[in-house]
């Protein structure tokens, strides 16, 4: 049974870091698009990264190049989300999905992903 859990998420102030995890069971992911999303009240849940697992190839959405960061723990079988300069427009309900993907890149679209976790909140407040 294909499985992602997140875990992470909190309250920090602006200017703050976080770091997300999403742990994958029942299923490795070599060979899997690896996304991340956020959802705040009232808008459309948004593309923030993704990841390659089989290229290494990632992206990352406008709003949050050169403050957020991307990992993967092949051992852990977890991809993590490192956010720093947080700030409030950051807040959100974050999701990560996955999709088996046998392109080059990897899709920051949100109905490109067939599975996906249960959502951590991030709120960023002071």
């Amino acid at each position: 049974q294909v499985q992602l859990v997140e875990s992470g998420g909190g309250l920090v102030q602006p200017g703050g870091s976080l770091r997300l995890s999403c742990a994958a069971s029942g299923f490795a992911l070599d060979g899997y698009s690896i996304g991340w999303f956020r959802q705040a009240p009232g808008k459309e849940r948004e593309g923030v990264t993704c990841i390659n697992t089989r290229t290494g190839t990632r992206r990352f959405t406008d709003s949050v190049m050169g403050r957020f960061t991307g990992s993967r723990d092949n051992a852990k079988n977890t991809v993590e989300l490192q956010m720093s300069r947080l700030q409030p427009e950051d807040t959100a309900i974050y999701y990560c999905a996955a999709i088996k993907y046998a392109e080059f890149g990897c899709p920051l679209v949100a109905n490109e992903y067939d599975y996906w976790g249960q959502g951590t909140q991030v709120t960023v407040s002071s």
